[in-house]
């Protein structure tokens, strides 16, 4: 499916050349989980004694793969290596015992030719739900992935786990601590299903910085609220979302409580984050939307997320139509604190409404010339505190429909 959709519009002009991380090799298969002809299997090796945080989807009706992440993740490593193993093409979700079964099958596998405890072993499927896995199509390659391990295939990693996505997706960061280098290099898969909580999203990113576990993983569930909890392309909640931050610790330089080292996380997260809004299926605009004066961040994320996966914006945005009625619209539904009358909206530099009417200066002409653009700013400003936030989301178009209607055909 992947390899016969254009191109986002809104794609980087190529991938990023993501530095090599000491203590991690990749190496990718075409083992025809579902897709012929293209890789969709990678597996990717940690250097013994790597900490590994992860953060998952809230939804209700998650994987197995998932369940079995989220049961390792914090137990201690004791100095053994670890692998992740990720399939593209089926979720390995809504299938029972069949499924909790398959991914025993695939962590036994992977932890005896890797040598290393079966509690080290993390997995990842997607693609489509309600199919069994043909888990022994993984298991049959693990052999020729193990043998094939680079230390420079993480390209070749971000195609393998790609379903949809019409192009793979990295992002990278190099930080100065205490005069060392630390380097941070992350992979993301994600186009449609992504709303907060997470989206259809698989996240990896390696860092060669020590943390420790339980420091990673507070640091991560902070960075994510504010980067992948922050974006939707269509408001709906994927059974399979994963995101694991492996640290290796082979640059010998702590990380705990760094704010370098902190910042160019969430640098690399946000950039993998605004890739997958980039790729949101059908997309042909990329929106950020800025709240401000809203009672609490909080409340101000609420109005974000409304305006952003209200299906009446993001059609009008598709049409560029500067129809700031459906802002208005978005705001008074959100269930968060609003007052008609000190609200105030403007689309790029362009102010188009304040204090409950529209702007005696606003030029509609304007506004449908701004909304042209490829890349567009809403913002709003309640009037009523000092609470902020900003969200990212695209448009709602045609080619939405077509993918999500021939997913499965």
């Amino acid at each position: 499916m992947a390899q016969s959709l254009p191109r986002s519009p809104l794609a980087p002009d190529a991938f990023p050349d993501l530095p090599t991380i000491d203590g991690v090799r990749f190496a990718t298969v075409a083992a025809g989980v579902r897709y012929s002809g293209r890789t969709d299997v990678m597996l990717a090796e940690l250097a013994p004694g790597t900490t590994i945080a992860g953060v998952f989807t809230k939804s209700s009706t998650r994987a197995a793969p998932v369940l079995d992440c989220q049961e390792k993740i914090g137990k201690p490593s004791n100095g053994a290596g670890a692998a992740i193993l990720v399939n593209s093409g089926n979720a390995n979700a809504f299938t029972g015992h069949y499924g909790q079964a398959s991914v025993a099958d695939v962590t036994t596998a992977v932890a005896k030719i890797m040598d290393i405890p079966l509690d080290r072993v993390f997995t990842s499927s997607t693609g489509v739900i309600g199919e069994p896995l043909p888990h022994e199509k993984i298991t049959d390659r693990l052999a020729e992935l193990q043998s094939t391990l680079s230390s420079d295939s993480i390209e070749a990693a971000a195609q393998a786990i790609m379903t949809t996505d019409t192009f793979p997706k990295g992002a990278s960061a190099e930080v100065d601590v205490d005069g060392k280098t630390v380097r941070i290099a992350g992979i993301a898969k994600g186009s449609g299903m992504i709303a907060p909580d997470m989206a259809t999203m698989l996240v990896y990113i390696f860092t060669d910085a020590v943390a420790e576990q339980p420091a990673l993983q507070r640091m991560l569930t902070d960075l994510t609220d504010k980067t992948f909890n922050c974006i939707t392309v269509d408001s709906d909640t994927s059974t399979s979302d994963s995101l694991l931050v492996c640290a290796t610790g082979t640059s010998g330089v702590d990380a705990k409580d760094n704010a370098a080292f902190t910042d160019a996380l969430h640098t690399v997260m946000l950039d993998l984050a605004k890739q997958v809004v980039r790729d949101g299926e059908g997309a042909s605009k990329f929106v950020e939307i800025r709240i401000t004066g809203a009672t609490s961040d909080s409340d101000a994320k609420t109005h974000g997320l409304a305006i952003a996966n209200s299906p009446l914006v993001k059609t009008a945005i598709a049409g560029e139509d500067p129809n700031w009625g459906r802002v208005v619209m978005a705001i008074g539904k959100s269930g968060a604190a609003a007052d008609r009358d000190l609200l105030s909206i403007s689309f790029g530099d362009i102010l188009v409404a304040e204090k409950g009417w529209v702007s005696p200066d606003y030029s509609e002409n304007d506004a449908a010339s701004y909304m042209k653009n490829q890349e567009l700013v809403i913002a709003v400003d309640l009037g009523l505190g000092d609470g902020q936030s900003t969200v990212w989301t695209c448009d709602l178009t045609h080619g939405y429909i077509e993918i999500n209607a021939d997913y499965r055909s």
